[in-house]
């Protein structure tokens, strides 16, 4: 049955409190979809209700707590009524747990694969059978870093290639049923993330590291100055919104997206022989030192 203009204008977007979610849910709102735009905090809500339309219904939705999930898929069902359907699911949420891995605390590392790929999970379990009933298509936020590994992101580079292997298993699961799914990898993105404080864990470039005897700190100079570079040429986050945009409306969807500085060369890269890219990133990363010793 063909999917009604109504249907298709109902999307659900997860991490909508800033950044690429943020700017997101907001682009869609002007566009006039029906916006269900999942946040953490009732300030986050508060927030978010005074920039949209009466369209734009933000949700309480912690990706990591299966109550919240249950919840949220069960207000949008109602809000919805019967007949209709969800026209899009963004998955949007996810944080950055940065550090070497040989000391990284294994809470942190659960917590940041909790959160970028198993949450993504819950929440498409409890979305899917609005996502049948409105013909919809799901999108997923990864990152190029799910195509190109850098040292001291390890953690947050596990969770986006586990993303990345998670969509095209689901898009050919649900082929079947002509349901698309896409992943969208952005690389240098302008966000709040560059704005954490030092101790805050999702701190990136400034995640607390958890190396006390410091054998890592000329290596984790190196990486942040190469962070705060890539920070000078970042895209905006409605840069990203129009391609989530473009995923959401596209007769036939891409398998991927690729938009912001890095993003296609993270590609590139990925292809090449690895004793070639794990050489060009040591060359990169020594520029950003005083010292041409990096403990290597």
């Amino acid at each position: 049955m063909p999917q009604t203009e109504k249907e298709k204008n109902a999307v659900v977007i997860t991490g909508t409190s800033t950044g690429i979610g943020h700017a997101t849910a907001l682009l869609l709102d002007r566009s006039g979809y029906r916006v269900f735009a999942g946040v953490r905090s009732k300030q986050d809500r508060d927030k978010l209700c005074g920039e949209g339309s009466e369209r734009l219904c933000p949700l309480i939705l912690d990706i990591t707590n299966q109550a919240q999930i249950d919840a949220a898929a069960a207000l949008v069902s109602e809000q919805l009524g019967p007949p209709q359907g969800l026209g899009g699911l963004i998955n949007n949420a996810g944080i950055c747990e940065p550090g070497p891995l040989e000391f990284m605390a294994l809470d942190r590392l659960r917590r940041q694969i909790e959160v970028n790929l198993i949450g993504q999970v819950a929440v498409i379990q409890a979305f899917m059978p609005l996502i049948r009933k409105g013909r919809g298509r799901i999108i997923n936020v990864g990152s190029a870093t799910g195509r190109f590994a850098l040292p001291m992101l390890g953690a947050y580079v596990a969770s986006k290639c586990g993303l990345e292997g998670l969509s095209d298993a689901l898009r050919r699961e649900l082929r079947g049923w002509r349901i698309p799914v896409s992943v969208i990898e952005p690389g240098t993105v302008e966000t709040a993330m560059w704005d954490k404080t030092p101790d805050s864990p999702e701190g990136l470039p400034h995640g607390r590291i958890e190396d006390k005897e410091h054998i890592y700190d000329e290596l984790t100079q190196a990486v942040r100055e190469l962070m705060q570079q890539g920070r000078r040429v970042a895209v905006e986050p409605e840069v990203l919104a129009q391609v989530i945009k473009k995923a959401l409306e596209a007769r036939r969807p891409k398998a991927r997206y690729r938009r912001g500085p890095g993003s296609h060369m993270a590609l590139i890269g990925s292809r090449l022989p690895e004793l070639l890219t794990d050489w060009v990133i040591e060359k990169i990363l020594r520029k950003q030192l005083p010292t041409k010793w990096m403990g290597w």
